[in-house]
């Protein structure tokens, strides 16, 4: 029986190393599937299709979007489910159900309606799905197979870390994607945030308006213990306690634009 191949596509640097690697050792995948949580970064969006491109031309299935979905079968993003529910994404609780939600159920409705998936099943076979964990998270590839799936991370398996995930990326003649992340993602560090505000600050005002929205009892916003508007604010204040006329330019440039 033929293996069937799925890759869980996360839109960032490890998942994108992880096509080129399968590109260099000639396996094809039969699936490629991406699950938007509709919150993330217009240049992940631009890099997404950008790769989806590649993809195609280099003789791989496209990039499928797959999205979460209520009760009525309407799509539905993350940043709409915290509002209506008045609160923040799990994550910023110490939960991971976010990412379960919006991340990996998609991806599993798809697959258990793809007619490959379902033959394969009938077969007794199980789908090989692949996760883009590279050799230095290996901490979190503790999952190896349920009833359904094998999983594989061969990232892992080949010794990829960052560097060389990066390295694949060039050596394909591809961009760099950068950080894939919701723009309000509670784990963001203070200079990613304050980045998001300078770049994106139609974004920094949906997330202020999201952490505002939210009826908070055991954190005090999306940093958890500190509100994202208290760091915005502060921000301002030393810049207009330090500004002279002579206007200079303060971009932040310390965003690492290859971090995961």
């Amino acid at each position: 029986m033929k293996n069937l191949i799925v890759v869980s596509y996360g839109g960032g640097t490890n998942s994108k190393a992880l096509l080129v690697g399968l590109f260099e050792r000639s396996i094809r995948p039969d699936l490629i599937l991406f699950a938007d949580t509709g919150a993330e970064l217009p240049e992940t969006y631009i890099d997404i299709q950008d790769t989806s491109e590649w993809c195609v031309s280099i003789g791989f299935p496209n990039i499928i979007t797959v999205q979460q979905v209520n009760q009525y079968g309407d799509k539905i993003t993350l940043e709409q489910k915290c509002i209506e529910g008045k609160m923040l994404p799990s994550i910023a609780y110490g939960y991971k159900s976010c990412s379960l939600k919006f991340k990996r159920y998609p991806q599993d409705k798809y697959i258990n309606n793809w007619p490959p998936a379902i033959q394969h099943w009938r077969q007794g076979g199980k789908v090989i799905k692949l996760i883009g964990y590279d050799a230095d998270e290996e901490r979190r590839a503790k999952i190896l197979s349920d009833n359904k799936y094998d999983y594989q991370y061969l990232l892992i398996e080949w010794g990829w870390g960052r560097d060389e995930c990066v390295a694949a990326i060039k050596r394909a003649g591809l961009n760099q994607p950068g950080k894939s992340a919701c723009f309000f993602c509670p784990s963001s560090k203070k200079n990613e945030i304050l980045q998001l505000k300078s770049k994106y600050p139609a974004l920094m005002l949906r997330a202020i308006t999201m952490e505002d929205n939210a009826e908070l009892t055991s954190v005090k916003g999306l940093g958890r213990n500190y509100a994202w508007r208290d760091l915005a604010k502060s921000i301002d204040n030393q810049f207009n306690l330090f500004q002279t006329e002579s206007n200079i330019d303060i971009d932040c440039d310390c965003y690492d634009g290859v971090a995961a």
